[in-house]
Protein backbone atom coordinates (compact mmCIF):
# COMPACT_ATOMS: atom_id res chain seq x y z
CA UNK A 1 0.00 0.00 0.00
CA UNK A 2 1.57 3.27 -1.15
CA UNK A 3 2.16 6.03 1.34
CA UNK A 4 0.36 9.29 0.57
CA UNK A 5 2.21 12.61 0.60
CA UNK A 6 -0.17 15.57 0.52
CA UNK A 7 0.68 19.27 0.22
CA UNK A 8 -1.47 22.35 -0.20
CA UNK A 9 -0.42 25.71 -1.62
CA UNK A 10 1.55 27.67 0.95
CA UNK A 11 -0.53 30.54 2.38
CA UNK A 12 1.34 33.80 2.05
CA UNK A 13 2.44 35.40 5.29
CA UNK A 14 0.92 38.88 4.89
CA UNK A 15 -2.43 38.55 6.60
CA UNK A 16 -5.21 36.13 7.44
CA UNK A 17 -6.57 34.30 4.40
CA UNK A 18 -10.13 34.48 3.06
CA UNK A 19 -12.57 31.62 2.44
CA UNK A 20 -11.46 31.36 -1.18
CA UNK A 21 -7.92 30.52 -0.08
CA UNK A 22 -9.27 27.94 2.35
CA UNK A 23 -11.43 26.05 -0.16
CA UNK A 24 -8.84 26.32 -2.93
CA UNK A 25 -6.11 24.38 -1.16
CA UNK A 26 -5.89 23.65 2.56
CA UNK A 27 -9.43 22.46 3.34
CA UNK A 28 -9.83 19.89 0.54
CA UNK A 29 -6.30 18.65 1.26
CA UNK A 30 -7.32 18.16 4.88
CA UNK A 31 -10.53 16.35 3.92
CA UNK A 32 -8.60 14.02 1.64
CA UNK A 33 -5.88 13.40 4.23
CA UNK A 34 -8.47 12.61 6.89
CA UNK A 35 -10.29 10.25 4.54
CA UNK A 36 -7.12 8.36 3.63
CA UNK A 37 -6.08 8.04 7.27
CA UNK A 38 -9.48 6.58 8.15
CA UNK A 39 -9.10 4.06 5.33
CA UNK A 40 -5.84 2.86 6.88
CA UNK A 41 -3.29 4.59 4.66
CA UNK A 42 -0.05 6.12 5.90
CA UNK A 43 -0.40 9.85 5.23
CA UNK A 44 1.88 12.86 5.58
CA UNK A 45 0.14 16.22 5.12
CA UNK A 46 2.63 19.08 4.89
CA UNK A 47 2.06 22.82 4.61
CA UNK A 48 3.81 26.03 5.69
CA UNK A 49 3.65 29.78 5.60
CA UNK A 50 5.30 31.35 2.53
CA UNK A 51 7.38 34.08 4.14
CA UNK A 52 9.74 35.60 1.59
CA UNK A 53 9.25 38.27 -1.05
CA UNK A 54 8.44 41.96 -1.15
CA UNK A 55 4.92 41.80 0.37
CA UNK A 56 6.37 40.40 3.61
CA UNK A 57 8.87 43.26 3.86
CA UNK A 58 6.24 45.85 3.05
CA UNK A 59 3.74 44.42 5.55
CA UNK A 60 6.41 44.40 8.25
CA UNK A 61 7.28 48.00 7.44
CA UNK A 62 3.62 49.02 7.74
CA UNK A 63 3.49 47.52 11.23
CA UNK A 64 6.83 48.95 12.27
CA UNK A 65 8.32 45.52 12.96
CA UNK A 66 11.51 43.77 11.86
CA UNK A 67 10.46 41.40 9.09
CA UNK A 68 11.57 38.29 11.00
CA UNK A 69 9.46 39.30 13.99
CA UNK A 70 6.49 40.14 11.78
CA UNK A 71 6.67 36.76 10.06
CA UNK A 72 6.92 34.86 13.34
CA UNK A 73 3.83 36.60 14.69
CA UNK A 74 1.91 36.20 11.44
CA UNK A 75 2.78 32.50 11.26
CA UNK A 76 1.38 31.93 14.75
CA UNK A 77 -1.77 33.92 13.92
CA UNK A 78 -2.40 31.91 10.75
CA UNK A 79 -1.71 28.62 12.51
CA UNK A 80 -4.28 29.51 15.19
CA UNK A 81 -6.94 30.01 12.51
CA UNK A 82 -6.08 26.72 10.81
CA UNK A 83 -6.28 24.97 14.16
CA UNK A 84 -9.71 26.55 14.55
CA UNK A 85 -10.72 25.03 11.20
CA UNK A 86 -9.47 21.64 12.48
CA UNK A 87 -6.90 21.32 9.71
CA UNK A 88 -4.95 18.22 10.71
CA UNK A 89 -1.52 19.01 9.26
CA UNK A 90 1.18 16.57 10.17
CA UNK A 91 3.40 19.62 10.12
CA UNK A 92 2.88 23.30 9.39
CA UNK A 93 6.26 24.86 8.81
CA UNK A 94 7.87 28.13 7.69
CA UNK A 95 9.69 28.85 4.45
CA UNK A 96 12.19 30.96 6.42
CA UNK A 97 13.38 27.87 8.29
CA UNK A 98 17.05 26.83 8.29
CA UNK A 99 15.98 23.60 6.61
CA UNK A 100 14.51 25.43 3.64
CA UNK A 101 17.58 27.66 3.37
CA UNK A 102 19.79 24.57 3.30
CA UNK A 103 17.78 22.67 0.66
CA UNK A 104 17.13 25.74 -1.53
CA UNK A 105 20.84 26.53 -1.64
CA UNK A 106 21.57 22.87 -2.43
CA UNK A 107 19.12 22.98 -5.36
CA UNK A 108 20.71 26.19 -6.65
CA UNK A 109 24.23 24.77 -6.50
CA UNK A 110 23.16 21.60 -8.33
CA UNK A 111 21.33 23.55 -11.03
CA UNK A 112 24.44 25.68 -11.49
CA UNK A 113 26.71 22.63 -11.72
CA UNK A 114 24.42 21.18 -14.38
CA UNK A 115 24.45 24.32 -16.49
CA UNK A 116 20.92 25.53 -15.76
CA UNK A 117 21.75 28.79 -13.94
CA UNK A 118 23.40 31.78 -15.58
CA UNK A 119 24.49 35.12 -14.18
CA UNK A 120 23.19 38.00 -16.29
CA UNK A 121 23.38 41.79 -16.20
CA UNK A 122 20.00 43.54 -16.31
CA UNK A 123 18.76 47.10 -15.96
CA UNK A 124 16.73 47.71 -12.82
CA UNK A 125 15.13 50.62 -10.98
CA UNK A 126 17.39 52.15 -8.31
CA UNK A 127 16.33 54.57 -5.57
CA UNK A 128 19.10 56.91 -4.35
CA UNK A 129 16.88 57.96 -1.44
CA UNK A 130 16.66 54.36 -0.25
CA UNK A 131 20.20 53.45 -1.31
CA UNK A 132 19.08 50.23 -3.01
CA UNK A 133 17.73 48.58 -6.12
CA UNK A 134 13.97 48.18 -6.00
CA UNK A 135 12.35 44.84 -6.82
CA UNK A 136 9.23 45.13 -9.00
CA UNK A 137 6.75 45.29 -6.11
CA UNK A 138 8.78 48.02 -4.45
CA UNK A 139 7.89 50.33 -7.33
CA UNK A 140 4.39 51.83 -7.42
CA UNK A 141 2.76 54.24 -9.83
CA UNK A 142 -0.07 54.78 -12.29
CA UNK A 143 -1.03 51.95 -14.62
CA UNK A 144 -0.53 52.99 -18.27
CA UNK A 145 -3.50 50.83 -19.31
CA UNK A 146 -6.29 51.76 -16.89
CA UNK A 147 -4.99 54.74 -14.93
CA UNK A 148 -5.10 53.00 -11.52
CA UNK A 149 -2.75 55.06 -9.34
CA UNK A 150 -1.66 52.27 -6.96
CA UNK A 151 -0.40 49.78 -9.54
CA UNK A 152 2.65 47.74 -8.58
CA UNK A 153 5.71 47.22 -10.72
CA UNK A 154 4.80 43.59 -11.45
CA UNK A 155 1.03 43.84 -12.03
CA UNK A 156 -1.91 46.21 -11.86
CA UNK A 157 -4.40 44.80 -9.37
CA UNK A 158 -7.19 46.84 -10.94
CA UNK A 159 -6.98 45.63 -14.55
CA UNK A 160 -4.68 42.60 -13.88
CA UNK A 161 -2.25 43.58 -16.68
CA UNK A 162 1.30 42.26 -16.14
CA UNK A 163 3.72 45.19 -15.90
CA UNK A 164 7.36 46.05 -15.70
CA UNK A 165 8.39 48.79 -13.22
CA UNK A 166 9.52 50.95 -16.13
CA UNK A 167 5.98 50.82 -17.59
CA UNK A 168 4.52 52.82 -14.70
CA UNK A 169 3.59 56.47 -15.02
CA UNK A 170 4.95 58.67 -12.21
CA UNK A 171 6.75 55.75 -10.50
CA UNK A 172 7.68 56.05 -6.83
CA UNK A 173 9.44 53.94 -4.22
CA UNK A 174 7.07 51.88 -2.09
CA UNK A 175 9.60 52.24 0.75
CA UNK A 176 10.18 55.98 0.95
CA UNK A 177 7.72 57.36 -1.60
CA UNK A 178 10.62 59.01 -3.43
CA UNK A 179 10.07 59.76 -7.12
CA UNK A 180 13.81 60.25 -7.69
CA UNK A 181 14.35 56.91 -9.38
CA UNK A 182 17.05 55.79 -11.82
CA UNK A 183 17.60 52.77 -14.03
CA UNK A 184 20.97 51.14 -13.36
CA UNK A 185 22.67 47.91 -14.32
CA UNK A 186 22.91 45.05 -11.82
CA UNK A 187 23.43 41.30 -11.95
CA UNK A 188 21.00 38.47 -11.17
CA UNK A 189 20.82 34.71 -11.50
CA UNK A 190 18.57 33.25 -14.20
CA UNK A 191 17.11 29.75 -14.25
CA UNK A 192 17.48 28.54 -17.84
CA UNK A 193 14.04 27.03 -18.19
CA UNK A 194 14.33 27.18 -21.99
CA UNK A 195 16.96 24.42 -21.80
CA UNK A 196 14.55 22.25 -19.79
CA UNK A 197 11.46 22.77 -21.97
CA UNK A 198 11.62 19.40 -23.71
CA UNK A 199 12.10 17.47 -20.45
CA UNK A 200 9.21 19.29 -18.78
CA UNK A 201 6.99 18.60 -21.80
CA UNK A 202 7.78 14.89 -21.61
CA UNK A 203 7.12 14.84 -17.88
CA UNK A 204 3.78 16.66 -18.20
CA UNK A 205 2.75 14.38 -21.07
CA UNK A 206 3.18 11.35 -18.79
CA UNK A 207 0.86 12.82 -16.14
CA UNK A 208 -1.61 15.27 -17.65
CA UNK A 209 -4.17 12.66 -18.72
CA UNK A 210 -4.70 11.80 -15.05
CA UNK A 211 -4.94 15.40 -13.84
CA UNK A 212 -8.14 17.48 -13.77
CA UNK A 213 -8.68 19.31 -17.05
CA UNK A 214 -8.05 22.64 -15.30
CA UNK A 215 -4.54 21.64 -14.21
CA UNK A 216 -3.51 19.99 -17.48
CA UNK A 217 -4.82 22.82 -19.65
CA UNK A 218 -2.91 25.47 -17.70
CA UNK A 219 0.31 23.46 -17.83
CA UNK A 220 -0.10 22.82 -21.55
CA UNK A 221 -0.79 26.52 -22.22
CA UNK A 222 2.47 27.55 -20.55
CA UNK A 223 4.42 24.92 -22.42
CA UNK A 224 2.84 25.88 -25.75
CA UNK A 225 3.84 29.51 -25.19
CA UNK A 226 7.36 28.31 -24.39
CA UNK A 227 9.40 28.35 -21.19
CA UNK A 228 11.48 31.49 -20.75
CA UNK A 229 14.63 31.92 -18.71
CA UNK A 230 13.61 33.52 -15.46
CA UNK A 231 15.42 35.67 -12.90
CA UNK A 232 15.50 33.76 -9.60
CA UNK A 233 17.18 36.39 -7.41
CA UNK A 234 16.02 39.70 -5.97
CA UNK A 235 17.45 42.69 -4.11
CA UNK A 236 15.81 42.17 -0.73
CA UNK A 237 16.87 42.10 2.89
CA UNK A 238 14.69 39.06 3.63
CA UNK A 239 14.96 35.72 1.85
CA UNK A 240 17.16 32.69 1.26
CA UNK A 241 20.65 34.15 0.70
CA UNK A 242 22.55 33.36 -2.46
CA UNK A 243 25.35 31.04 -1.21
CA UNK A 244 28.69 32.83 -1.02
CA UNK A 245 30.65 29.71 -1.86
CA UNK A 246 29.13 29.66 -5.34
CA UNK A 247 28.33 33.32 -6.13
CA UNK A 248 30.54 35.44 -3.82
CA UNK A 249 29.93 38.73 -5.64
CA UNK A 250 26.13 38.42 -5.59
CA UNK A 251 26.20 37.22 -1.99
CA UNK A 252 28.26 40.28 -1.01
CA UNK A 253 25.60 42.46 -2.64
CA UNK A 254 22.94 40.81 -0.46
CA UNK A 255 21.04 39.03 -3.23
CA UNK A 256 18.40 36.53 -2.13
CA UNK A 257 16.44 33.94 -4.08
CA UNK A 258 13.11 34.90 -5.58
CA UNK A 259 10.22 33.69 -3.45
CA UNK A 260 8.83 31.54 -6.26
CA UNK A 261 12.13 29.67 -6.40
CA UNK A 262 12.33 28.78 -2.73
CA UNK A 263 8.61 28.47 -1.88
CA UNK A 264 7.93 25.10 -3.62
CA UNK A 265 11.18 23.75 -2.19
CA UNK A 266 9.66 24.47 1.24
CA UNK A 267 7.44 21.41 0.83
CA UNK A 268 10.66 19.43 1.18
CA UNK A 269 12.05 21.88 3.74
CA UNK A 270 8.95 21.62 5.94
CA UNK A 271 9.14 17.83 5.79
CA UNK A 272 12.70 18.07 7.05
CA UNK A 273 11.50 20.49 9.76
CA UNK A 274 8.96 17.81 10.76
CA UNK A 275 11.67 15.15 10.89
CA UNK A 276 14.13 17.36 12.77
CA UNK A 277 11.57 17.64 15.59
CA UNK A 278 11.76 13.84 16.02
CA UNK A 279 14.83 12.53 14.16
CA UNK A 280 14.50 9.08 15.73
CA UNK A 281 10.90 8.64 14.62
CA UNK A 282 10.64 10.59 11.35
CA UNK A 283 12.53 10.01 8.12
CA UNK A 284 11.94 12.99 5.83
CA UNK A 285 14.05 11.80 2.95
CA UNK A 286 12.08 8.59 2.40
CA UNK A 287 9.11 10.77 1.42
CA UNK A 288 11.03 12.85 -1.10
CA UNK A 289 14.15 11.08 -2.36
CA UNK A 290 14.03 7.92 -4.49
CA UNK A 291 10.35 7.67 -3.52
CA UNK A 292 8.62 7.23 -6.89
CA UNK A 293 7.67 3.61 -6.19
CA UNK A 294 6.66 4.07 -2.55
CA UNK A 295 4.90 7.46 -2.34
CA UNK A 296 1.79 8.84 -4.03
CA UNK A 297 2.14 12.66 -4.04
CA UNK A 298 -0.98 14.85 -4.36
CA UNK A 299 -0.92 18.67 -4.45
CA UNK A 300 -3.90 20.97 -3.83
CA UNK A 301 -4.00 24.53 -5.16
CA UNK A 302 -6.05 27.24 -6.83
CA UNK A 303 -5.57 27.79 -10.54
CA UNK A 304 -3.22 30.77 -10.18
CA UNK A 305 -0.63 28.51 -8.54
CA UNK A 306 -0.85 25.75 -11.13
CA UNK A 307 1.89 26.98 -13.54
CA UNK A 308 4.46 27.13 -10.77
CA UNK A 309 3.73 23.58 -9.60
CA UNK A 310 3.18 21.86 -12.95
CA UNK A 311 5.91 23.58 -14.95
CA UNK A 312 8.36 25.74 -12.98
CA UNK A 313 9.02 23.54 -9.95
CA UNK A 314 9.18 20.33 -12.00
CA UNK A 315 11.75 22.10 -14.20
CA UNK A 316 13.76 22.87 -11.08
CA UNK A 317 13.53 19.28 -9.85
CA UNK A 318 14.49 17.90 -13.26
CA UNK A 319 17.42 20.27 -13.52
CA UNK A 320 19.07 19.21 -10.27
CA UNK A 321 19.55 15.73 -11.77
CA UNK A 322 18.68 14.03 -8.49
CA UNK A 323 15.76 11.63 -7.82
CA UNK A 324 13.48 14.04 -5.95
CA UNK A 325 9.82 13.08 -5.81
CA UNK A 326 7.61 14.96 -8.26
CA UNK A 327 3.89 15.42 -7.99
CA UNK A 328 1.65 12.59 -9.20
CA UNK A 329 -1.70 14.37 -9.07
CA UNK A 330 -2.47 18.10 -9.10
CA UNK A 331 -5.92 18.92 -7.73
CA UNK A 332 -6.59 22.40 -9.09
CA UNK A 333 -9.53 24.61 -8.14
CA UNK A 334 -11.22 27.55 -9.78
CA UNK A 335 -12.16 30.66 -7.78
CA UNK A 336 -14.67 30.99 -4.99
CA UNK A 337 -16.14 34.46 -5.56
CA UNK A 338 -18.02 36.75 -3.20
CA UNK A 339 -21.37 37.55 -4.83
CA UNK A 340 -19.66 37.08 -8.19
CA UNK A 341 -16.74 39.41 -7.41
CA UNK A 342 -13.22 38.66 -6.26
CA UNK A 343 -12.29 38.02 -2.67
CA UNK A 344 -9.37 40.34 -2.05
CA UNK A 345 -6.86 40.15 0.78
CA UNK A 346 -5.41 43.57 0.00
CA UNK A 347 -8.83 45.26 -0.30
CA UNK A 348 -10.44 43.30 2.59
CA UNK A 349 -13.35 42.18 0.41
CA UNK A 350 -15.25 39.07 1.43
CA UNK A 351 -15.24 36.80 4.48
CA UNK A 352 -11.88 36.03 6.05
CA UNK A 353 -11.21 32.84 7.93
CA UNK A 354 -10.78 34.40 11.36
CA UNK A 355 -14.05 36.31 10.90
CA UNK A 356 -15.80 33.12 9.83
CA UNK A 357 -14.82 31.40 13.09
CA UNK A 358 -16.08 34.39 15.09
CA UNK A 359 -19.53 33.84 13.55
CA UNK A 360 -19.96 30.06 13.58
CA UNK A 361 -17.98 26.89 14.41
CA UNK A 362 -15.68 25.41 11.82
CA UNK A 363 -17.90 22.53 10.70
CA UNK A 364 -20.52 24.92 9.29
CA UNK A 365 -17.84 26.39 7.02
CA UNK A 366 -16.07 23.12 6.24
CA UNK A 367 -19.25 21.47 5.00
CA UNK A 368 -20.51 24.46 3.01
CA UNK A 369 -17.17 25.06 1.30
CA UNK A 370 -16.63 21.42 0.32
CA UNK A 371 -20.24 21.03 -0.83
CA UNK A 372 -19.73 24.08 -3.08
CA UNK A 373 -16.07 23.65 -3.98
CA UNK A 374 -15.14 25.48 -7.23
CA UNK A 375 -13.99 22.38 -9.08
CA UNK A 376 -15.35 22.55 -12.63
CA UNK A 377 -16.15 26.29 -12.59
CA UNK A 378 -15.98 29.30 -10.32
CA UNK A 379 -18.58 29.19 -7.57
CA UNK A 380 -20.09 32.12 -5.70
CA UNK A 381 -20.41 32.62 -1.97
CA UNK A 382 -23.60 34.40 -0.93
CA UNK A 383 -25.04 34.65 2.54
CA UNK A 384 -28.40 33.47 1.21
CA UNK A 385 -26.88 30.28 -0.16
CA UNK A 386 -24.81 29.70 2.96
CA UNK A 387 -27.84 30.14 5.25
CA UNK A 388 -30.01 27.83 3.13
CA UNK A 389 -27.33 25.13 3.05
CA UNK A 390 -26.74 25.24 6.79
CA UNK A 391 -30.45 25.07 7.57
CA UNK A 392 -31.37 22.35 5.09
CA UNK A 393 -28.37 20.02 5.13
CA UNK A 394 -26.81 20.48 8.53
CA UNK A 395 -29.57 21.59 10.87
CA UNK A 396 -32.52 19.70 9.33
CA UNK A 397 -31.16 16.65 7.52
CA UNK A 398 -28.39 15.68 9.96
CA UNK A 399 -28.83 17.59 13.20
CA UNK A 400 -32.57 17.13 13.53
CA UNK A 401 -32.28 13.41 12.73
CA UNK A 402 -29.78 12.87 15.53
CA UNK A 403 -31.74 14.94 18.03
CA UNK A 404 -35.18 13.47 17.45
CA UNK A 405 -33.95 9.85 17.40
CA UNK A 406 -32.01 10.12 20.65
CA UNK A 407 -34.49 12.38 22.43
CA UNK A 408 -37.51 10.20 21.57
CA UNK A 409 -35.72 6.97 22.45
CA UNK A 410 -34.54 8.33 25.80
CA UNK A 411 -38.05 9.51 26.60
CA UNK A 412 -39.75 6.18 25.76
CA UNK A 413 -37.05 3.57 26.44
CA UNK A 414 -34.47 5.22 28.70
CA UNK A 415 -30.83 6.12 28.13
CA UNK A 416 -29.75 2.80 26.59
CA UNK A 417 -30.08 1.51 23.05
CA UNK A 418 -33.36 -0.44 23.06
CA UNK A 419 -33.48 -4.09 22.02
CA UNK A 420 -36.66 -4.45 20.01
CA UNK A 421 -37.42 -7.08 17.44
CA UNK A 422 -35.46 -8.60 14.58
CA UNK A 423 -34.70 -6.53 11.45
CA UNK A 424 -37.27 -6.88 8.70
CA UNK A 425 -37.79 -5.89 5.09
CA UNK A 426 -37.53 -2.14 5.74
CA UNK A 427 -34.18 -2.60 7.50
CA UNK A 428 -32.90 -4.81 4.66
CA UNK A 429 -33.85 -2.17 2.08
CA UNK A 430 -32.21 0.51 4.23
CA UNK A 431 -29.01 -1.53 4.52
CA UNK A 432 -28.79 -1.96 0.76
CA UNK A 433 -29.40 1.75 0.20
CA UNK A 434 -26.80 2.76 2.78
CA UNK A 435 -24.26 0.36 1.25
CA UNK A 436 -24.89 1.80 -2.22
CA UNK A 437 -24.57 5.42 -1.08
CA UNK A 438 -21.49 4.69 1.00
CA UNK A 439 -19.79 3.07 -1.99
CA UNK A 440 -20.68 6.14 -4.05
CA UNK A 441 -19.22 8.40 -1.35
CA UNK A 442 -16.00 6.37 -1.31
CA UNK A 443 -15.77 6.47 -5.11
CA UNK A 444 -16.01 10.26 -5.19
CA UNK A 445 -13.51 10.70 -2.36
CA UNK A 446 -11.02 8.40 -4.09
CA UNK A 447 -11.44 10.46 -7.27
CA UNK A 448 -11.06 13.76 -5.34
CA UNK A 449 -14.48 14.91 -6.53
CA UNK A 450 -15.42 16.86 -3.44
CA UNK A 451 -18.78 18.32 -4.42
CA UNK A 452 -19.98 14.89 -5.48
CA UNK A 453 -18.62 13.37 -2.27
CA UNK A 454 -20.52 15.93 -0.19
CA UNK A 455 -23.68 15.20 -2.17
CA UNK A 456 -23.29 11.47 -1.51
CA UNK A 457 -22.76 12.13 2.18
CA UNK A 458 -25.87 14.31 2.23
CA UNK A 459 -27.78 11.46 0.56
CA UNK A 460 -26.60 9.11 3.31
CA UNK A 461 -28.03 11.46 5.91
CA UNK A 462 -31.28 11.78 3.92
CA UNK A 463 -31.66 8.01 3.77
CA UNK A 464 -31.93 7.97 7.56
CA UNK A 465 -34.69 10.55 7.49
CA UNK A 466 -36.59 8.60 4.82
CA UNK A 467 -36.37 5.43 6.90
CA UNK A 468 -37.59 7.28 9.98
CA UNK A 469 -40.54 8.75 8.10
CA UNK A 470 -41.40 5.35 6.67
CA UNK A 471 -41.33 3.57 10.03
CA UNK A 472 -42.71 6.51 12.09
CA UNK A 473 -41.73 5.14 15.51
CA UNK A 474 -43.81 7.81 17.25
CA UNK A 475 -46.86 6.04 15.77
CA UNK A 476 -45.41 2.54 15.75
CA UNK A 477 -44.90 2.57 19.52
CA UNK A 478 -48.66 2.78 20.08
CA UNK A 479 -49.23 -0.70 18.62
CA UNK A 480 -45.82 -2.37 18.37
CA UNK A 481 -43.34 -1.42 21.07
CA UNK A 482 -40.72 -3.93 19.89
CA UNK A 483 -41.05 -2.61 16.34
CA UNK A 484 -40.52 0.97 17.51
CA UNK A 485 -37.50 -0.13 19.54
CA UNK A 486 -36.04 -1.82 16.45
CA UNK A 487 -36.58 1.33 14.40
CA UNK A 488 -34.79 3.48 16.98
CA UNK A 489 -31.95 0.99 17.42
CA UNK A 490 -31.46 0.96 13.64
CA UNK A 491 -31.55 4.76 13.52
CA UNK A 492 -28.95 4.94 16.31
CA UNK A 493 -26.71 2.64 14.30
CA UNK A 494 -27.10 5.09 11.44
CA UNK A 495 -25.99 7.92 13.72
CA UNK A 496 -22.89 5.95 14.65
CA UNK A 497 -22.17 5.22 10.99
CA UNK A 498 -22.64 8.90 10.15
CA UNK A 499 -20.16 9.78 12.90
CA UNK A 500 -17.51 7.51 11.40
CA UNK A 501 -17.86 8.40 7.71
CA UNK A 502 -18.64 12.13 8.11
CA UNK A 503 -15.40 12.78 10.00
CA UNK A 504 -13.37 14.00 6.98
CA UNK A 505 -15.85 16.85 6.36
CA UNK A 506 -17.19 17.69 9.84
CA UNK A 507 -14.70 16.28 12.37
CA UNK A 508 -15.92 18.12 15.47
CA UNK A 509 -19.55 17.15 14.89
CA UNK A 510 -18.54 13.58 14.07
CA UNK A 511 -16.71 13.37 17.39
CA UNK A 512 -19.78 14.68 19.25
CA UNK A 513 -22.05 12.13 17.53
CA UNK A 514 -19.70 9.29 18.36
CA UNK A 515 -19.29 10.43 21.95
CA UNK A 516 -23.06 10.19 22.43
CA UNK A 517 -22.67 6.41 22.72
CA UNK A 518 -20.73 4.72 25.52
CA UNK A 519 -19.69 1.88 23.23
CA UNK A 520 -16.90 -0.29 24.56
CA UNK A 521 -13.88 -0.63 22.23
CA UNK A 522 -15.24 1.85 19.69
CA UNK A 523 -12.12 1.83 17.53
CA UNK A 524 -13.58 1.63 14.01
CA UNK A 525 -11.99 4.14 11.65
CA UNK A 526 -14.27 3.30 8.73
CA UNK A 527 -17.34 1.27 7.79
CA UNK A 528 -17.26 -0.66 4.54
CA UNK A 529 -20.39 -0.89 2.37
CA UNK A 530 -20.76 -4.58 3.27
CA UNK A 531 -20.46 -3.82 6.98
CA UNK A 532 -22.96 -0.98 6.63
CA UNK A 533 -25.70 -3.32 5.43
CA UNK A 534 -26.22 -4.92 8.83
CA UNK A 535 -26.34 -1.72 10.93
CA UNK A 536 -25.46 -3.62 14.10
CA UNK A 537 -22.41 -1.77 15.44
CA UNK A 538 -24.41 -0.58 18.48
CA UNK A 539 -25.75 -3.53 20.49
CA UNK A 540 -28.84 -3.20 22.64
CA UNK A 541 -28.04 -1.91 26.09
CA UNK A 542 -25.34 0.54 24.97
CA UNK A 543 -25.70 3.67 27.13
CA UNK A 544 -26.16 6.96 25.28
CA UNK A 545 -26.67 10.63 25.97
CA UNK A 546 -28.45 13.27 23.92
CA UNK A 547 -25.79 15.73 22.69
CA UNK A 548 -26.43 19.49 22.54
CA UNK A 549 -27.87 20.81 19.29
CA UNK A 550 -25.34 19.93 16.60
CA UNK A 551 -26.22 22.75 14.21
CA UNK A 552 -28.28 25.82 15.03
CA UNK A 553 -30.66 27.02 12.35
CA UNK A 554 -29.80 30.44 10.99
CA UNK A 555 -32.57 33.02 11.08
CA UNK A 556 -33.56 35.95 8.90
CA UNK A 557 -32.06 38.18 11.58
CA UNK A 558 -28.76 36.27 11.29
CA UNK A 559 -28.80 36.69 7.53
CA UNK A 560 -29.48 40.42 7.82
CA UNK A 561 -26.67 40.82 10.36
CA UNK A 562 -24.15 39.00 8.14
CA UNK A 563 -25.05 41.09 5.13
CA UNK A 564 -24.88 44.30 7.12
CA UNK A 565 -21.40 43.43 8.38
CA UNK A 566 -19.92 42.08 5.14
CA UNK A 567 -22.18 43.49 2.45
CA UNK A 568 -24.54 41.62 0.18
CA UNK A 569 -22.59 42.29 -3.01
CA UNK A 570 -18.95 42.88 -3.94
CA UNK A 571 -17.54 46.33 -3.31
Amino acid sequence: MARHLITSALPYINGIKHLGNMVGSMLPADVYARYLRRRGHEVLYICATDEHGTPAELAAKEQGLPVAEFCAQAHDAQKAVYDGFALAFDYFGRSSSPENVEITQHFARRLNENGFIEERAIRQVYSPADGRFLPDRYVEGTCPHCGYDKARGDQCENCTRVLDPTDLINPRSAISGSTDLEVRETKHLFLLQSKLQHEVEEWVARHEADWPQLASSIARKWLTEGLHDRAITRDLDWGVPVPADTWPELAAEGKVFYVWFDAPIEYIGATKEWADKDPAGHDWKSWWYEADDTVRYTEFMAKDNVPFHTVMFPATELGVREPWKKVDYVKAFNWLTYYGGKFSTSQKRGVFTDQALEILPADYWRYFLIANAPESDDSSFTWEHFTATVNKDLADTLGNFVNRVLSFSKKRFGAEVPAGGEPGEAEARLGEEIARLLAEYEEHMEALQFRKAAAALRALWSAGNSYLEEKAPWLEIKTDQDGAALTLRTAMNLIHLYAVVSEPLIPTTAKAMRAAFALADDTATWVTPDEAKSLTALPAGTPFTVPPVLFAKLTEDDLAAYKERFGGEPA
